[in-house]
């Protein structure tokens, strides 16, 4: 929304002219300071777009000619006749000089933009066949008289024909697509299946481009690593390399990813605030980036956010480069670094691996220039490309609201082209595209493959990682998005389908062949022990792949990386809280905790063998922090304890748990409140308590009361 005020000094209008619109329009405005609605802006932007383009001297024919053109717009049909119109109007204009009334330049962009879309429209979803004569699609459920009227065959001939494959059948009667490609050969003519695809549910939309319809594109890459190695200053050194090389105006505004040009060659980077963010965009199934940049500083060497970062690019299974950072300090040490990254499965080109490792310096723009050259290496490698004749697929980097200007949104366009004017459903909102920004703050009117852009003009605001797709008519789209809005309400919170043991079986049937793991452990002992038989394991030829390992209690960026990548976390001896296991609830994670490594191999095994036990849900009946310890030579230890939640049972299981990590799972031996015995107390009481041989406590730590509760399958 914005004022009437606003909206003239925008368009570079008067207030009374804009007045003069509204009411021509029907849009109840009185003076300046009366506020336009976003259906009201673009019905005034497309007002003053089309302002002065009758043309006197030409009469009717070009008016007309208009008005078929948005009537055909409004139906959502575009073919040869609108292309004919469209040049029929051109060829009037160009041969009746008459005097047309000029439009300001950005006006005439649009329209150049606009009718450059309406010569490319072409249909996203293909359900009948193409042009070509000689191919006939069978839609299911077929009958023998329909496939003859396709095929422009007398129905009889098609019977005769399948007679003498031994097929008796009447002509209304169904004929199956085995039979149908059998007869469709003999009269020469290639049979396709009628392609049926949900495009409200553009996320699992299958692009099938003409490929001599593409382009090579930019690669788009993400740049991550451990805090104060260097990323911020790495992402400035390459946007002031770009600068120098006086290929761009020079830099303003950062709207969360921009390009940069080297040798001529043009590289998208994204700009994430952290590995959550990421992998959270992985998670809604926004698979963005072509190329990860680890990287790590020199003096400091691995650290565990750079665990993170390898983990999370890994999973993301894209090339990765290693920038070894600060190589201009006195303490920097290449060769530590190296030897670090091959610890965790990076092995250096040098020493016989196949993972890229380039020193730079982010401060004196050492090795920066060789970096970009990499990457444009990369990108020719792995051929990246892209349709631009298409409409526009892509996805939603981030996102706020402004007071003046309504929903601010950078996309980042993977596929077609984004055009001003162009409707767009944007996760679950609708628009259509008011305002289009380069990562420059430049207002363009159209945005190519891998181009960051940032556009207005949405009803909403949506969240990073959702994708977006433009559409032929506004009808179309705000038709899809209401859809899509109401498919979201059906849904659960989960974010992505991950995958628990209960449905392994299943999977495994349907091809699936590797199983991602989360592991982590007391240990590092147990954690490489556990690792390594689970590696081992092999059922059906499907096998578990760990992609993640670590020591220490499970954690939320734990649970978003099994999130985005479809895994199991298997807590070895570690106890998460309450909280944790909430998040793990919400993404839809299977979290399965155990002690005893066979039980770990047996639970897998049976599960991938479809075999699994009645399970027993865990309910937790309360916590207490132990806050004195009273030692008795005949009870022993006596744990002076306050309860924290929940309550305490005597004979409940119990388990310690030590900066989260269990250290002793039995059970409660006895409770004493005061002087006496106690069958249970309840939170916000103190009372002790002893455990069933067991002695090592100490202050601060809490125990656990739990018991187990069978649940049927």
């Amino acid at each position: 929304m914005m004022s009437v005020l606003e909206y003239a000094e925008d368009m570079n209008k008067e207030v009374e002219e804009v007045l003069k619109m509204c009411d021509s329009l029907g849009i109840k405005v009185s003076n300046k300071d009366d506020m336009l609605e976003d259906d009201a802006i673009v019905e005034l932007d497309n007002a003053f777009a089309n302002e002065g383009e009758d043309d006197t001297t030409s009469g009717n024919l070009v008016e007309v000619d208009e008005e078929i053109i948005k009537k055909l717009e409004e139906d959502d049909y575009y073919d040869e006749a609108l292309d004919t119109m469209i040049d029929k109007k051109d060829a009037v204009l160009a041969s009746e000089p008459a005097p047309i009334k000029k439009k300001k330049n950005k006006g005439k962009d649009i329209k150049q933009a606009k009718k450059a879309m309406y010569k490319n429209k072409e249909k996203l979803v293909s359900n009948e066949s193409e042009t070509d004569d000689s191919v006939v699609l069978y839609k299911e459920g077929m009958t023998i008289k329909d496939f003859a009227e396709s095929l422009s065959m007398p129905v009889t001939e098609i019977i005769k024909k399948l007679m003498g494959l031994g097929i008796m059948a009447s002509m209304n009667s169904k004929i199956s697509y085995d039979d149908a490609s059998v007869l469709a050969l003999e009269f020469n003519k290639t049979l396709k299946k009628e392609e049926t695809q949900d495009i409200s549910n553009f996320e699992m939309f299958e692009i099938n481009d003409d490929p001599k319809d593409l382009i090579e594109r930019p690669p788009v890459v993400t740049i991550m690593g451990h805090v104060d190695h260097g990323k911020t200053s790495l992402l400035d050194a390459i946007r002031e390399s770009s600068v120098v090389d006086k290929e761009f105006g020079g830099i303003t505004q950062h709207i969360g990813a921009y390009q940069v040009v080297s040798n001529g060659k043009k590289i998208t980077f994204i700009d994430t605030p952290g590995h959550a963010a990421f992998t959270e965009m992985r998670a809604r199934g926004a698979s963005i980036t072509d190329v990860v940049i680890i990287i790590v500083a020199a003096d400091d060497g691995v650290m565990p956010q750079t665990i993170e970062a390898i983990d999370h690019a890994k999973a993301a299974k894209v090339p990765i480069i290693v920038a070894i950072n600060k190589m201009d300090k006195p303490g920097a040490d290449p060769e530590r670094v190296m030897r670090e990254m091959s610890e965790h499965g990076l092995t250096p080109e040098a020493w016989g691996g196949d993972t890229l490792f380039i020193p730079i310096s982010a401060k004196t723009h050492e090795g920066i220039d060789k970096l970009l050259e990499n990457l444009l290496l990369i990108a020719e490698m792995e051929e990246l490309k892209a349709n631009p004749k298409r409409y526009a697929m892509g996805t939603v980097i981030e996102s706020k609201l402004d007071k003046n200007v309504g929903s601010m949104v950078t996309l980042l366009v993977q596929n077609g082209t984004l055009r001003l004017g162009d409707p767009v459903v944007i996760g679950e909102f609708f628009g259509k595209i008011r305002t289009l920004k380069n990562d420059l703050g430049e207002e363009v009117v159209e945005a190519l493959p891998a181009t960051p852009v940032e556009v207005t003009g949405v009803s909403g605001v949506p969240t990073a990682g959702d994708k977006f797709m433009a559409f032929e008519s506004e009808k179309q789209a705000h038709l899809i998005a209401e859809q899509r809005s109401e498919t979201a309400k059906l849904k659960s919170n989960t974010l992505a389908s991950s995958l628990s043991l209960d449905d392994l079986f299943g999977k495994i049937s349907e091809g699936l062949k590797e199983i991602n793991i989360v592991l982590k452990a007391d240990v590092k002992g147990s954690e490489e022990a556990v690792k390594n038989t689970l590696s081992k394991i092999d059922v059906e030829g499907c096998r578990l792949n760990v992609i993640r390992s670590g020591v220490g209690t499970i954690t939320e960026s734990d649970i978003v990386l099994a999130n985005a990548s479809s895994a199991i976390i298997i807590g070895f001896n570690v106890r998460p809280t309450g909280k944790i296991l909430d998040v793990a609830k919400e993404y839809g994670v299977d979290v399965r905790l155990h002690n005893i490594i066979y039980k770990v191999v047996e639970e897998m095994e049976s599960a991938m063998k479809g075999m699994l036990d009645p399970e027993y849900e865990e309910k937790t009946l309360g916590s207490a922090e132990i806050r004195k310890i009273y030692k008795f030579s005949k009870t022993g230890n006596i744990a002076g304890c306050y309860v924290l939640d929940g309550v305490i049972k005597i004979n409940a299981k119990a388990r310690v748990v030590r900066d989260g990590v269990v250290i002793y799972d039995g059970a409660i031996n006895t409770i004493q409140r005061e002087k006496d015995q106690a069958k249970e107390v309840k939170a916000g009481f103190e009372c002790g308590i002893t455990l069933e041989n067991y002695q090592d406590i100490k202050e601060k730590d809490i125990i656990e009361a739990y018991e187990l509760v069978e649940i049927k399958r």
